[in-house]
């Protein structure tokens, strides 16, 4: 793998920390602004729309910026949001931190995907893909549980200081290792939009919204979940998100490892395996050890999905990929959106913070229902041939 794509895991490192760390810290927020935590709850609820307005918006706006100058703009963009919800006097500025931070994900992870996939042979795209989203998944092996315990020792503004520091790294990261990429020739909106007449790139993108956002429904509330229910002390949540971040990790790996061989039938079993650890969540957050090996599950087979659901979308987007990779990953964070927000429904309903498990399960079954609704419309359908109508974006570079 080229050593570029280290500079991408590296930028996905700090974005995957301020996404995911803000689990842990939700009650010691909620408490210090004086909020209920399905309150608190809208710091996720928030991130996850600013990244679907950011991702179509800063990709269009980008298009005839650079990718290597775009890349440090966002991550300059990302500590910017994060300082500033460091220092947010009131939860609305806090609120406000948490969306200019959100703007740069996933415009960044879109771009990085379109250039990781260059990088490398056509049979290795979702394992280029997975290499880059690799730092997403360490930051929650290493970056939520640190932060969760910088949160829980000096407070919480102490983390988001630490993160916008990790945007520092990130940044010189990107501009050391990054290669000069070329702008791509004749790239035109219009040219991206004719990826979105494709029906399987919008049956992909409605499988990452509901797919990952049974994933967000359990663990947006996974530290009431677990100090509530499980009975674990709020010192434990720091490991519970580490192990969390284990399966990520190896759903990630698997992922990578198996969506350039058998894509559908990985989604059909990550997406199935997913509904029913989900539901079964539900009982066994009552029962400590169950409910770590159900933290574990819910992680890794939620991110086995992520590498062949982003390669899916850039090979049905042909000879347009870089909007719809963007937009995927807002797809992403419109469903932790929807999950965190229903989430916080069924326990402000009163069902307890147990509840959102069911969310979650029923999102995945829906999410593998339409993977095989998409699976049937392909087999009806002739492979397409090369795109004749939108106009090439170049991504492969020099080595």
């Amino acid at each position: 793998m080229p050593l570029a794509l280290l500079a991408l895991a590296v930028g996905a490192f700090g974005i995957g920390t301020t996404e995911f760390v803000i689990m842990g810290l939700l009650p010691g927020i909620a408490a210090d602004y004086g909020v209920t935590v399905p309150t608190a709850g809208l710091l996720v609820t928030g991130y996850a729309l600013g990244v679907v307005v950011g991702a179509p918006l800063l990709t269009v706006l980008g298009s005839r910026v650079g990718r290597k100058r775009m890349l440090m703009l966002l991550m300059g963009l990302f500590v910017a949001g994060n300082l500033l919800s460091a220092l947010a006097p009131d939860f609305g500025t806090m609120l406000a931190g948490r969306v200019v931070a959100s703007l740069a994900h996933g415009t960044f992870f879109g771009i990085g995907s379109v250039v990781a996939a260059g990088l490398v042979a056509p049979d290795r795209k979702a394992g280029a893909i997975a290499t880059m989203f690799t730092g997403l998944t360490l930051a929650n092996v290493v970056g939520v549980p640190l932060g969760t315990l910088v949160g829980q020792t000096v407070g919480w503004r102490g983390t988001f200081a630490a993160v916008a520091a990790l945007g520092v790294i990130g940044l010189l990261g990107i501009a050391r290792l990054v290669p000069e990429l070329p702008r791509p020739e004749g790239t035109r909106l219009r040219g991206e939009l004719t990826a979105f007449r494709n029906p399987q790139v919008l049956l992909a993108m409605a499988m990452t919204v509901l797919g990952f956002g049974g994933v967000f429904a359990a663990i947006t509330y996974i530290a009431p979940m677990m100090t509530e229910t499980a009975g674990y002390s709020d010192g434990a949540v720091t490991w519970l998100l580490a192990l969390f971040g284990v399966g990520m990790f190896l759903g990630n790996l698997l992922g990578g490892r198996y969506a350039d061989r058998a894509l559908m039938p990985l989604l059909y079993v990550a997406l199935g395996g997913l509904a029913v650890v989900l539901a079964l969540f539900t009982v066994a957050a009552h029962h400590k050890a169950l409910a770590a090996l159900a933290v574990l599950l819910v992680g890794a087979l939620g991110f086995a999905t992520v590498p062949p659901l982003q390669k899916r979308v850039l090979d049905q987007a042909h000879g347009a990929p870089t909007l719809a990779s963007a937009v995927n990953i807002g797809a992403f964070n419109l469903g932790n959106a929807l999950a965190a927000w229903l989430g916080g429904l069924v326990i402000t309903a009163g069902l307890g913070y147990t509840a959102p498990n069911w969310v979650g399960a029923a999102l995945a079954a829906s999410a593998l229902l339409l993977a095989l609704w998409s699976a049937a419309l392909e087999r009806r359908t002739p492979p397409p041939g090369p795109a004749t109508t939108a106009e090439p974006v170049p991504v492969s570079v020099p080595h």
